[in-house]
């Protein structure tokens, strides 16, 4: 088991649909795997206020939940989502946990997500 320090950079989240910003990979073999979601922000680089939402799109297919929903980011500015809190994702082997972003304006928000993968 080889633990993998990964940093996922997803420019222009969309306005119209969730855009998925981290997909949990499955292992060799199509092994269960489980990823530390370590940090994510979200940035605003429009010069007028947006909101913007970080979705789970839970891996057995209910249980989906808002990590954020409609966080309000000024122009300019970023959003620190995790706050030193962690965040365990799966895969289990067949289907994976999905971390999903929106914004209120197209073109409007990057999201960068740091995960440890295979833990």
């Amino acid at each position: 088991m080889a633990n993998d320090f990964k940093r996922i950079c997803t420019p222009n989240v969309s306005a119209a649909s969730n855009s998925t910003i981290y997909a949990v990979p499955a292992g060799a073999s199509s092994a269960a795997l489980e990823s530390i979601v370590i940090g994510i922000t979200m940035a605003n680089k429009t010069s007028s206020g947006i909101t913007a939402s970080i979705f789970l799109d839970n891996e057995d297919g209910s249980n989906d939940v808002y990590i954020v929903k409609d966080a309000s980011i000024p122009a300019g500015a970023a959003l620190e989502v995790m706050s030193g809190n962690k965040l365990v994702l799966m895969n289990d082997g067949s289907n994976g946990d999905n971390l999903e972003a929106l914004a209120s304006a197209a073109n409007s928000l990057d999201v960068t997500v740091s995960v440890l993968e295979d833990v």
